[in-house]
């Protein structure tokens, strides 16, 4: 958004704007002549992270503070599904989901809600086998990776990624201590599942496996 002039400083962009202000547009907006110069032309970046932590940090942020899409839309769901005996306030707000409750939901083949982008598949969500991408950074490393990628294509050199956390800031970002916490709270075969279910983003980004009794 800098770079296109929408913005002076990434300072001065709120988290709303990115997501809702229609600034950045998406690939499938433009016609598929737009689409294949784009793909042939623009420099091409992807930014992955550790499965398991992306999958802790998104329950962390849609279901344990107030939100009024995650909890009714999946929220509801999960708990009619999977809570036994959940009380009619759970079931009428969908707050108050547990992990163990969303794992098995996600789990679940035939599960009541549909997939989301924040713990769907990055494999299937991203296309790294139809997309020629130029650079593939990580979010354990994403300042230094970023700096390097602003680098790489030019950037103004004042132009930095930032630091600051524009979400539940006064919280500890989801590190790999507070994912194993979370992960405790899943039996073994759950974990084994869990891994078996994002082995391919774990195999195609190079991450090593989480729990040492994965196989």
């Amino acid at each position: 958004m800098v770079l296109a002039g929408l913005a002076w400083s990434t300072a001065d962009i709120q988290h709303n704007t990115v997501h809702y202000g229609g600034a950045l547009r998406r690939l499938d907006t433009f016609d598929r002549q737009g689409i294949l110069h784009r793909l042939a032309t623009y420099t091409k970046m992807l930014f992955v992270r550790e499965p398991f932590e992306r999958l802790v940090s998104a329950f962390r942020d849609k279901f344990e503070h107030p939100n009024s899409y995650y909890h009714p839309v999946f929220g509801k769901a999960i708990l009619a599904r999977y809570r036994a005996n959940a009380s009619r306030e759970a079931l009428r707000t969908g707050s108050g989901v547990r992990f163990p409750e969303f794992v098995q939901y996600l789990l679940d083949v035939h599960r009541p809600v549909g997939m989301d982008i924040h713990w769907d598949h990055v494999s299937r969500l991203c296309s790294p086998c139809l997309i020629d991408y130029d650079f593939v950074g990580k979010f354990e490393s994403m300042e230094d990776d970023a700096n390097f990628f602003l680098s790489l294509i030019h950037a103004p050199r004042n132009l930095t990624f930032p630091r600051f956390k524009d979400r539940h800031s006064q919280e500890a970002r989801t590190t790999a201590r507070i994912t194993r916490q979370y992960f405790a709270q899943l039996s073994a075969l759950q974990r084994q599942r869990a891994y078996d279910f994002y082995y391919m983003d774990y195999l195609m980004f190079n991450y090593s496996k989480p729990f040492a009794d994965l196989y």
